[in-house]
C-alpha cells in the first residue's frame, strides 16, 4: 500500500516554457517542505499538477488512495454566507455527512439517520464549530466578525477566509500558496505554531524566510528546470547550498586550468609530426572531458536607490499630531498625540496588530491624509517615495514597462533603458509587456524601480515586500541598507525589518511610542496582548471615540462571555445525553441471557461495541466540558479585572 506521495521523471510544461524536466521528489506524510524558486519558475503548476488541475508532459505521479488533498484557494466569491459557515465548509467530510442526515431526515429513513449520526459522531461534528472559531481567532477574526457575511470584508481579509478554510479540512497534504501574504505580524506567529503542530504533510510556498525556517523541515528548490531537495530550514538550504556552488566554482577553475593545459599542447605540437598522435590522444581527452558549469546564482535581481539630490534636515516634524479622517467638518481619529521627527539618518519600522493604524501614520507621513490636529510640518524640498500596494495596483494597465522608464529618462537610448529594467527583472520582450498582464510580483518591481528614478530622500514604504520573491527581497534588503537617506517600514517580513531598520515604534490602541526591544519582545508583547484581551481600535472612518463608541465597545467585550457560556452548556447537554445513552447500554449488558442464549450473540456484539463508542464520546465531552469552563472562568476574571 502507498504510503507517500512521489514524482518520477516529470516533465512540466506552461504553454512553450519548460518548468520541470526529469524532476523527482519524495514526500511522506508528517514532512513540511517550503518550496522556493524565482517567479514563473514553476511553483504554482507543481501545486497544480499535484492537485490533478494539469496533466504532466512525462513522468508519473503516485499518490497514496486514501490521501485528502487540500489546497489554498486564491479568490473568494462575494458570499453572503456567514465567514465561520464558509470556514466549516473546508471539512468535507462534516459536509458530506450533514447532507446525508438533511437526505435521510427528509426521506424519513430512521436507519439512515442513525448511521449518519454515527458518521457525524466519529467527525466530532459537535466540536467543529469551536475548532472553526479557534481558527478565525487566530487570524485575527473577532466574533463579531466571525457571524459577518464573506462579502463584507475586503480582499486581503477574504484570503484568511480561505487560509482558514483549508486549515480547517483536516487533510493528509496541505498546500499553501503564500499563506503569510496577507497576515500581520501576529496572525503569522499563531500561523506557525499551528502548522508545526499538525500531523500531516505539508507542502508550503513562502518567501518570507524567517515563516520557512520556523516551520519545515525540507526545501525543495525548482532551479534550472529541475527539484533539488534538501534537509532542514531555509537558512540551512542557503547555506548548504552556498557551500556546493563554491565547491562547484572550485571544481570548475580547475577543470579550466587543466583545459587551458591541454589546449596549449594541441595547439604547440599538433603540427609536428613527432609530436601528433600524443596531440591527437589530448584532443580525445578534451572531447570526453564532461564539462562543469561555473557556479552561479543567477537571482537576476540587484539595484540600489540613487543618492538623494537633497537630504533636508529635519525632513518632517510631527508635534500632537492627530491622524484620521474627515468627513463633512467631522473628525474620526485613529492615532492621537503623535510626537515624530524624521531627519536624514532615521530608520523606523513601524510595528502594530493589523488594522491599529500603521497604513494611517505612513499616509499622512506622506500627505495623503492631512493632520486633522495638532503640529504637522514637512519641509518644502522634501522628495518622497511612497510604496503602498493600492499604489502598486493603481499602475496603468496599458502602460508598459520601457514607456514608463523613458519619461523618467526621454534622452537614454533603448540599451540603456533595457539596461535598467533588467535590474529589476524585465529582460527581452517583457518591458513592452502591457502591465495589465503582470503578476502582483512583477507589478511590485515595476513600483520599485520608478520609485529608484525618482532619487527620493525619505522612503515610506507600506508592505513593499509583499509578492516579491526570496531573490528581490534580498536585493530589496541590500538597496535599503545602502540607502543614504531616511527609511519609514511597514512590514510583516521579520528579515527585511531586522536587517534594514534602527529603531522600532509600535502603533497600538491609537497611540504611536517607540518600542524599546526586538521583534522576539514585540512577539512576546502582542502574545501578552491577547492574553490580557486588549482592545485595538480597528482603523476604520466609522470608528469614533465618543462615549457611545466606547460604551458599544464595552458591550460588545461582555458580548464574548456568551459563545463560551453557550458551549459549556451545549457540553452539558451533550455530556447529559451520552451518559443517559451509555446507561441504557450498560443496562441492557446486564442481562443474564444475554450471555447463555446463542442466538442473541450479535445482539451483544453489537452492545459492546455501542458501549465502547459511548464511553471514548463520553470521556472526550468531559474534557472539552472541563475546557470549556476553564476557560469561561479565565475570561469572567480578565473581565472582572
Amino acid at each position: 500500500r502507498l504510503t507517500m506521495l512521489s514524482l518520477e521523471h516529470i516533465n512540466l510544461r506552461r504553454g512553450p516554457d519548460l518548468l520541470l524536466e526529469d524532476a523527482n521528489l519524495v514526500l511522506h506524510k508528517g514532512w513540511r517542505v517550503g518550496l522556493v524558486g524565482r517567479n514563473g519558475s514553476g511553483k504554482s503548476s507543481l501545486f497544480k499538477l499535484i492537485m490533478g488541475q494539469l496533466e504532466s508532459d512525462g513522468g508519473n505521479l503516485n499518490l497514496p488512495a486514501d490521501w485528502r488533498l487540500a489546497m489554498m484557494a486564491q479568490e473568494v466569491p462575494a458570499l453572503d454566507q456567514p465567514a465561520i459557515e464558509y470556514v466549516l465548509d473546508g471539512h468535507h467530510g462534516l459536509r458530506a455527512a450533514e447532507r446525508k442526515l438533511a437526505a435521510a431526515e427528509q426521506a424519513g429513513d430512521n436507519h439512515a439517520i442513525a448511521l449518519s449520526h454515527g458518521e457525524l459522531d466519529a467527525l466530532h461534528a459537535w466540536q467543529q464549530p469551536a475548532n472553526a472559531a479557534i481558527l478565525l481567532a487566530g487570524l485575527g477574526f473577532s466574533e463579531t466578525q466571525q457571524q459577518q457575511p464573506v462579502a463584507s470584508f475586503s480582499g486581503g481579509w477574504r484570503m484568511r477566509l480561505n487560509l482558514a478554510q483549508v486549515l480547517m479540512s483536516d487533510a493528509d497534504l496541505l498546500l499553501l500558496d503564500e499563506p503569510t501574504n496577507h497576515l500581520d505580524l501576529d496572525a503569522i506567529l499563531w500561523l506557525q505554531s499551528y502548522l508545526i503542530q499538525q500531523p500531516g504533510a505539508l507542502l508550503v510556498i513562502s518567501h518570507d524566510r524567517a515563516f520557512l525556517d520556523a516551520i519545515v523541515t525540507q526545501i525543495l528548490h525548482i532551479e534550472h528546470n529541475s527539484l533539488k531537495q534538501y534537509t532542514g530550514g531555509y537558512s540551512d538550504f542557503e547555506r548548504e547550498r552556498a557551500e556546493k556552488l563554491a565547491l562547484q566554482q572550485k571544481m570548475h577553475d580547475k577543470q579550466q586550468t587543466q583545459v587551458a593545459h591541454l589546449q596549449k599542447f594541441i595547439t604547440r605540437f599538433k603540427a609536428k609530426a613527432s609530436k601528433a598522435k600524443q596531440a591527437q590522444s589530448r584532443v580525445k581527452a578534451l572531447e570526453k572531458l564532461e564539462l562543469i558549469a561555473p557556479a552561479h546564482v543567477d537571482s537576476g535581481f540587484s539595484f540600489d536607490f540613487h543618492t538623494p539630490e537633497k537630504l533636508p534636515n529635519p525632513m518632517e516634524n510631527l508635534d500632537a499630531v492627530q491622524c484620521g479622517y474627515q468627513n463633512d467638518g467631522k473628525k474620526t481619529v485613529i492615532l492621537d498625540q503623535v510626537t515624530l521627527s524624521l531627519r536624514p539618518e532615521t530608520r523606523i519600522g513601524l510595528l502594530g496588530p493589523n488594522g491599529a493604524g500603521k497604513s494611517t501614520l505612513v499616509r499622512t507621513l506622506m500627505g495623503e491624509l492631512p493632520a486633522i490636529g495638532g503640529h504637522f510640518e514637512k519641509n518644502d524640498d522634501l522628495k518622497i517615495g511612497y510604496f503602498h500596494q493600492q499604489q502598486v495596483d493603481r499602475l496603468d494597465a496599458n502602460d508598459t514597462p520601457y514607456q514608463m522608464l523613458s519619461r523618467f529618462y526621454p534622452q537614454w537610448s533603448e540599451s540603456q533603458l533595457r539596461s535598467e529594467l533588467g535590474r529589476f527583472g524585465f529582460q527581452g520582450n517583457d518591458v513592452f509587456d502591457p502591465i495589465g498582464r503582470f503578476s502582483g510580483g512583477e507589478k511590485a518591481r515595476l513600483a520599485l524601480a520608478m520609485i529608484v528614478q525618482q532619487k527620493p530622500a525619505l522612503l515610506l514604504l507600506d508592505e513593499p515586500a509583499n509578492h516579491l520573491d526570496l531573490d528581490m527581497r534580498e536585493a530589496l534588503t541590500l538597496a535599503l541598507q545602502a540607502f543614504e537617506g531616511a527609511v519609514v517600514l511597514v512590514s510583516h517580513d521579520r528579515h527585511l525589518l531586522e536587517t534594514t531598520v534602527d529603531d522600532f515604534f509600535l502603533v497600538a490602541n491609537g497611540s504611536v511610542s517607540h518600542f524599546d526591544g526586538d521583534l522576539d519582545d514585540y512577539a512576546r508583547w502582542l502574545q501578552q496582548n491577547r492574553r490580557d484581551g486588549k482592545p485595538v481600535k480597528e482603523e476604520r472612518p466609522n470608528d469614533g471615540q465618543d462615549a457611545k463608541a466606547r460604551r458599544q465597545q464595552a458591550a460588545q467585550q461582555r458580548q464574548q462571555l456568551r459563545p463560551l457560556k453557550k458551549q459549556v452548556e451545549t457540553l452539558e447537554k451533550q455530556l447529559t445525553q451520552c451518559s443517559d445513552k451509555l446507561a441504557t447500554v450498560e443496562d441492557g449488558l446486564g442481562e443474564d441471557a444475554l450471555y447463555t442464549d446463542a442466538s442473541r450473540k450479535d445482539e451483544m456484539n453489537g452492545l459492546l461495541g455501542d458501549q465502547a463508542r459511548l464511553k471514548k464520546q463520553h470521556d472526550e465531552l468531559e474534557g472539552a466540558l472541563l475546557d470549556a469552563m476553564e476557560a469561561l472562568e479565565t475570561a469572567e476574571s480578565e473581565l472582572a479585572s
